[in-house]
């Protein structure tokens, strides 16, 4: 299959259900191979990384956007995320991330532990109740997508009686990253944006009025302290991002690792009896099955990657996930090992956009998941697992399970 066809495969349900098959049939011809004229698609892991981290490569922002899709100001859902930081480039982008950089650090995020603790208690209280009388309990639904929503809500002091509301509404926007080729999705996407946007104006009048020790009460005191270092339209946007990157990409992460425990009950054993391969398990998961499968971005001058011009003007498609099962950089890469050595999975990007929360991400996988292993040790698939008709960002949409009896 040529690099091309197989790229276009991965735009349909077909694809984004299995894309790996799609991700080697490209690498069959390289690691950074052209799919046609101004596009490139990356595969290989020093690729990739080298993509993420050439200045002369950026991410997709306005300037980009008018070039393929001039009508995107009229989608919402788009024009936040351009407004955010992750759709920016030097020298906005640094201006955007210096606000929120050290609230995210691993030092930082260390004092939510306790907290995420509490938290997983209480869902798992609930998920106990539940499943009681034998009735299956999808995972994503009550346990998965609650615990990150709360913890992002948390931080960034927004109301814990909303939760479920900001991951429905989070959901639902995040579907734009796929882009321009689902239009009734990004239609609900820019519904979903606009009466985002309602809520946090609301939100902010309450932060002026009465702030607090939190990110957004931080964030309105800048903006209204110096529009220059935050506009209103940052402000929001950046509200966005770090609400709906703060959970569902983390969702996915629990989810996967959940479903191969249930798998492979011996990892199971090890998650409940051995707290320091907690880590290497959630690193493998990052590895084998990223929340966060693509990104682009596109070059501003005409630069070369590993032999391979790119002319300015062109867009290079970058696959995290199929970087993370190089064979030249994973040996076997498609077999799920936990105890891989040297394990340096790609899914957190590179370069200054490296994920801003992947230290929190890391943090709440490592703890719930072994919590969860303890709490159900007798815990079974009630039916098959389901995936979202995702691509960009992919994950489970279901995992039902039997919890068993609880210990």
């Amino acid at each position: 299959m040529e690099p091309l066809a197989a790229f276009e495969v991965l735009g349909t349900a077909e694809g984004r259900q299995d894309p790996y098959p799609y991700y080697e049939a490209i690498r069959a011809h390289g690691n950074l191979v052209p799919l046609k004229k101004g596009s490139l698609i990356a595969v290989g892991y020093r690729e990739c990384a080298q993509v993420l981290r050439e200045p002369a490569l950026q991410v997709q922002d306005g300037t980009a956007f008018d070039r393929v899709y001039p009508d995107w100001r009229s989608h919402s859902s788009v024009r936040a995320f351009t407004d955010s930081m992750l759709y920016s480039n030097p020298p906005k982008h640094a201006r955007q991330r210096g606000t929120v950089n050290t609230d995210f650090t691993p030092q930082q995020v260390a004092w939510l532990h306790p907290v995420i603790e509490g938290m997983t208690t209480q869902l798992l209280d609930r998920m106990a109740d539940l499943g009681a009388d034998g009735s299956a309990v999808d995972i994503m639904d009550e346990f998965a997508s609650r615990l990150p929503i709360a913890v992002v809500s948390a931080m960034l002091g927004f109301d814990a009686d909303r939760q479920v509301w900001f991951r429905d509404i989070s959901s639902a926007i995040a579907v734009s990253t796929d882009g321009f080729t689902n239009p009734a999705a990004l239609a609900t996407a820019d519904a979903a944006m606009d009466e985002l946007a309602d809520h946090f104006g609301d939100v902010i009048t309450r932060k002026r009025a009465c702030p607090a020790a939190d990110i957004v009460s931080a964030l309105v005191q800048l903006h209204d302290a110096d529009p220059a270092k935050l506009s209103h339209d940052e402000l929001i946007g950046n509200m966005m991002l770090l609400l709906t990157a703060g959970f569902e990409t983390t969702a996915f992460l629990i989810g996967e690792g959940v479903r191969m425990a249930i798998g492979n009950p011996h990892y199971a054993t090890r998650l409940r009896a051995q707290q320091p391969f907690a880590a290497a398990y959630v690193e493998e998961i990052l590895r084998f099955e990223p929340p966060v499968h693509v990104t682009s971005r596109w070059a501003t001058a005409e630069v070369t990657v590993f032999g391979r011009h790119i002319p300015a003007g062109s867009r290079v498609v970058v696959v995290l996930a199929a970087g993370n099962r190089d064979p030249r950089r994973y040996p076997d890469p498609n077999r799920f090992d936990p105890d891989r050595a040297n394990s340096q999975p790609l899914s957190f990007g590179g370069g200054v956009h490296f994920c801003l929360g992947a230290a929190l991400a890391r943090l709440e996988a490592q703890i719930v998941l072994p919590m969860l292993a303890r709490r159900f040790p007798h815990i079974a698939l009630a039916d098959t697992a389901t995936y979202r008709d995702r691509w960009v960002i992919r994950g489970l949409r279901t995992l039902p399970v039997a919890t068993g009896r609880a210990a």
